[in-house]
């Protein structure tokens, strides 16, 4: 289809440079009708070629390796990949798990841990403001409480740093005994009048 749009293409200039020397308004008409009958035939040869594209060829994301066979499985291209475990419900170990006490058996009922603080109340009101916040705190893994950097709880315990919202967000609640929650909003300037330690 390129090929007889380019000829068109020819016999239409050929036509015109006749007309225009004789003074023939007919070739003039056939000129014009053969360069449109050209742009028809250009345009269904491009969509042409493309669909024959589309097909021969796997679609691969632009700037990467070509990472799939022309008609298989992946081709292993030799570029290391990391793998980014998910952090939450994953059901694995691993950080930033929903804290939940581990059972021994499934059949007797979830005790918590002997060991972990109790919540610190913390109004509504406070709540919400507090999970907006982007402040760091403390984590344990599978742990339900989260802590200050310098909380006693702390002490002998890997622990991640998160920022506040995210480890709300997550289920985790603050400690009583270094009472994060009233740290954080009073450094923050926006305790509300019943107090996050109450």
């Amino acid at each position: 289809m390129i090929v007889a749009s380019l000829l068109l293409i020819l016999l239409a200039v050929v036509l015109l440079v006749i007309g225009l020397a004789g003074g023939s308004s007919l070739l003039l008409i056939i000129s014009i009708a053969a360069s449109l009958l050209a742009a028809v035939a250009l345009v269904a040869g491009a969509r042409q070629v493309a669909a024959a594209r589309a097909t021969a060829e796997p679609v691969r994301p632009r700037g990467g390796p070509d990472t799939t066979g022309a008609y298989g499985p992946p081709v292993d291209t030799g570029v290391p990949v990391q793998h980014v475990p998910p952090t939450v419900d994953d059901g694995g170990a691993g950080w930033r798990q929903p804290p939940e006490p581990p059972a021994a058996d499934p059949s007797t009922p979830v005790e918590p841990f002997d060991d972990e603080p109790a919540t610190q109340d913390v109004p509504v009101a406070d709540a919400a403001r507090l999970a907006r916040l982007d402040n760091e705190v403390r984590v344990v893994d599978g742990r339900p409480r989260y802590h200050l950097p310098g909380c006693p709880h702390l002490v002998g315990r890997e622990h991640e740093p998160l920022p506040v919202a995210e480890a709300v967000e997550l289920g985790f609640t603050p400690c009583v005994h270094c009472t994060p929650a009233t740290a954080l909003l009073a450094e923050d300037g926006r305790i509300t009048s019943g107090g996050a330690g109450a």
